[in-house]
């Protein structure tokens, strides 16, 4: 894990640059000194790897040389953390380590032990529980596994045949190219777990034609971040933060990929709704029959693609590690490509892949590493119990409102850090609030990794957003506003899935069934509702009756979806039962 930290930041200060305006195809001489620091720090740790696994924490002495080199791994990991994701995590980081070395000084719940500098080092370096400990692991095996499948299943031409597919499903229907913005991303954001990376790929495609066909670059733009960024909750791949939840919480993948499922198909069944009655209020119209290739010439040219997500889910299914998982996904999309002729990759282009797996993963370190740091500060500090007193004296350890102010706080976290950071801190913070009120374990965390996916659209922070607006050519703000808009319904379904955990698969078929499709009922109206149109434009008035049955319908329980019926079909009435003036 070590050599991996070492070449990862050592290719971070060669291909990021220290400031916005840096050149980083020409790494300055700071840059170059930076990296062969970070190699030597790699080769100092590896030689004298048995002496520091056989060493008594705390009680053994550190050598003047361990001092030298754990210093410039905690000063190498806070650079990196602020090239590679700016200035908001590292700021946070820093936030922690003044509390460590200083919150003996502070007075009432938050004052902690004296904690010297030689501890400090000694903890963040030298044990797992630090820089080196859970979320760096993560990123060294299940997380550049998945990059290195998401990677190659896009060389070889896997994003082509999403799209392709998509069209097909949706593309003659109104609104067509939003639709299919909204097919191909989740169906490639499910294999590439990054919602920047989907964006990109899918969104240069999508949103210059959707632009054509009338849509607002914003908007246009904003469907796409919506789009993408779910991709994250999708399996079999889900994201890096759900990766660290494998170890984090204690959880077996196979169980998480399972339980995210419904909750993955509510999500795209709310933000569909949305793009379908925008799309009738806009009167925008379908995809031009010559963009939407045939079922037979698509299955024919790439159907094969199909069989990596089938090889994923079995080999979940079979109870394989995640690590293993990736491995049998990405031996399946190379051995397709052997037998694909466009598809083929040869000596150079497989260099290209790995070269360009290694380049994604130099945030998702950074990240991680920062996040080290920080769950280190927890630990020494105690923090998270002392968090717990304070937080029970805002709610009063009452379901609802703890359930909102983790939901609040861990979108702010995520305003200024990557999503496996957001997740990792929340969790730290805050699941153990949620187990303590009597939430399960799996709905704690799936309910914290939800609102921390979401930081890659909810503005100021949106990093999806920023990658949109460049395509979009519009305001990546705006981009964002509109796209929290359009992912509305992943803000209510971690609430659905925690009052009513049949929605991750847990309980009775019938009431799975019946919570699912309640649920998804639900999300349509409030879709509906959202964008005031339904076979007609919507008023105030009605809009909040649907609003009220919406919210019934989504959350799982009988007795407030029947109390839904009445408002719904007061709606109904009004909207199919007289006459249109302004018939659709």
């Amino acid at each position: 894990m070590v050599l991996f930290f070492s070449g990862m930041i050592s290719l971070a200060f060669l291909t990021t640059g220290a400031f916005e305006d840096s050149d980083s195809e020409t790494p300055s001489i700071l840059d170059q000194l930076l990296a062969a620091a970070s190699l030597a720090v790699g080769i100092y740790f590896a030689l004298k790897s048995v002496e520091l696994t056989n060493r008594i924490v705390l009680l053994d002495p550190l050598s003047n040389w361990d001092v030298i080199f754990g210093s410039a791994v905690f000063l190498l990991t806070l650079e990196v953390t602020r090239r590679s994701t700016g200035l908001g995590l590292t700021v946070l980081v820093l936030v922690f380590v003044i509390y460590n070395l200083f919150g003996h000084h502070l007075s009432g719940v938050l004052q902690h032990g004296e904690i010297g500098y030689l501890h400090f080092i000694e903890i963040t370096v030298f044990t797992t529980d630090g820089i080196f400990g859970l979320p760096l692991r993560v990123a060294a095996t299940y997380a550049f596994m998945f990059v290195l499948f998401g990677t190659l299943l896009h060389a070889c031409g896997g994003g082509e045949f999403f799209f392709n597919f998509a069209a097909i499903i949706s593309g003659r229907k109104v609104g067509g190219p939003a639709k299919v913005a909204v097919i191909s991303s989740g169906m490639y954001g499910m294999v590439s777990g990054s919602p920047t990376s989907d964006v990109v790929t899918t969104g240069s495609i999508t949103i210059p034609i959707m632009k054509r066909l009338g849509y607002r670059g914003a908007h246009a733009g904003a469907i796409e971040v919506a789009a993408s960024t779910g991709g994250s909750l999708v399996p079999p791949v889900l994201g890096t933060a759900a990766f660290l939840m494998v170890d984090f919480a204690g959880i077996e993948y196979r169980d998480i990929a399972i339980a995210a499922l419904i909750p993955a198909i509510l999500y795209y069944v709310s933000i569909y709704a949305q793009v379908h009655f925008s799309s009738l209020k806009g009167g925008f119209a379908r995809l031009d029959s010559s963009q939407i290739p045939t079922f037979v010439a698509t299955m024919k040219d790439g159907g094969l693609f199909i069989v990596p997500l089938i090889v994923l889910t079995v080999a979940l299914l079979e109870g394989f590690t995640p690590t293993m998982v990736a491995v049998f996904g990405t031996i399946a999309v190379f051995v397709i490509a052997l037998l694909r002729s466009k598809s083929r990759i040869g000596p150079i282009g497989l260099t290209k892949v790995l070269s360009e797996t290694c380049y994604r993963m130099v945030p998702v370190a950074g990240a991680c590493a920062a996040a080290g740091l920080i769950i280190g500060g927890i630990t020494m500090t105690g923090l998270a119990g002392k968090f717990a007193h304070v937080v029970y004296g805002i709610t009063d350890a009452q379901m609802i409102p703890t359930l909102m102010l983790t939901a609040v706080i861990t979108v702010v976290l995520g305003l200024g850090m990557p999503t496996p950071s957001a997740y990792i801190l929340a969790a730290a913070l805050m699941v153990p609030i949620l187990t303590q009120i009597g939430v399960p374990n799996l709905p704690a965390n799936m309910f914290v990794l939800y609102y921390a996916v979401m930081s890659a659209l909810t503005p100021p922070v949106a990093v999806a957003a920023y990658a949109a607006s460049s395509i979009a050519e519009d305001n990546p703000l705006y981009i964002a506003v509109l796209a929290v808009k359009f992912a509305v319904g992943a803000f209510l379904i971690p609430f659905a899935f925690v009052l009513g955990p049949e929605l991750l698969m847990r309980g009775p078929v019938w009431l799975i069934a019946t919570s699912t499709i309640t649920a998804a009922i639900g999300l349509i109206v409030l879709a509906a509702a959202f964008e005031g149109y339904l076979n007609r434009p919507l008023n105030l008035w009605t809009r909040g009756l649907l609003l009220i049955a919406g919210c019934g319908l989504v959350i799982p329980d009988l007795i407030s979806a029947a109390m839904a019926i009445v408002p719904l079909a007061i709606v109904a009435f009004l909207q199919y039962g007289r006459p249109s003036s302004n018939p659709a």
